[in-house]
């Protein structure tokens, strides 16, 4: 899910932003940002939690949201130019893309936020850019590789982890395991980890070439990475643009990113 206070939003433009030329002057890596949109509503609007934007330039990255509105051509243009690619949380992901009925939990399905990601991302893989999926963007990035998804983890498979925390968005409340020797595990610089929980919807089957890198005390899936050291795509299902102030690991994971970027 992605909290809508402090969001930043935008209407109809596809302009690109003053901090894509700021980039441009200073050679700064561009991380195209997704973003969420109003389900149903009229005016449409697109919008991100702050959180990815501060965690991206914290790091040293210049955030370009990718609204959902765009264009082929205007994503084609943008995608070209971007070095990072970072897919944020929020609605349910489509469970036609993955051949499923709906389950009657399924909420703020976007079909255009859904083809927009979807897009971008198969850019992204062809380019060699790297990746960084958070939250619904590990449920996007699985299910674009071929993989399938649970629909609402409380009924299937079943849990009594509350994955959907009633804390603070920046309080962790469950443990992961995460692979040592993984990528994962190397860029958060340990192989256990408290994490924040906010989804419903996780990983089932895998898509073509990822790894399953960590998972939660259920044994449902937390990260997953592309099964090549050369190439940077990692997938978390919790929120770390969430515990940046106070989380290294989680510092750690935006940081990695843009590093891979300034090489791509």
């Amino acid at each position: 899910m992605v909290g809508r206070k402090n969001d930043v939003a935008a209407r109809g433009s596809t302009a690109l932003p003053l901090c894509y030329h700021t980039a441009m002057a200073r050679r700064l890596p561009l991380i195209g940002v997704s973003t969420s949109i109003t389900v149903g509503a009229s005016p449409e609007r697109a919008y991100v939690n702050s959180a990815y934007l501060h965690a991206v330039q914290q790091a040293g990255g210049v955030p370009v949201p990718l609204p959902p509105q765009l264009s082929a051509a205007s994503l084609q243009q943008i995608g070209a130019e971007l070095q990072g690619l970072l897919l944020t949380g929020g609605g349910d992901v489509d469970p036609a893309l993955f051949g499923q009925a709906p389950h009657p939990t399924l909420y703020d399905v976007a079909p255009a936020r859904d083809t927009l990601e979807t897009s971008v991302l198969n850019l992204a893989l062809a380019r060699g850019v790297p990746v960084l999926a958070v939250c619904r963007g590990i449920q996007v990035l699985n299910v674009a590789l071929g993989g399938t998804l649970y629909q609402d983890v409380a009924a299937e498979p079943g849990t009594e982890i509350p994955h959907s925390q009633k804390e603070p968005r920046d309080q962790p409340t469950h443990k992961v395991k995460v692979t040592p020797g993984s990528r994962l595990a190397e860029t958060l610089g340990i192989d256990e980890i408290e994490v924040n929980s906010m989804h419903h919807q996780a990983i089932h089957r895998l898509g073509r070439g990822l790894t399953a890198v960590a998972w939660a005390p259920d044994q449902l899936v937390e990260g997953a990475e592309i099964d090549d050291s050369a190439r940077f795509v990692l997938g978390v299902q919790w929120h770390p643009e969430e515990l940046v102030g106070h989380s290294e690991p989680a510092r750690r994971l935006f940081s990695a990113l843009v590093a891979a970027a300034r090489k791509s």
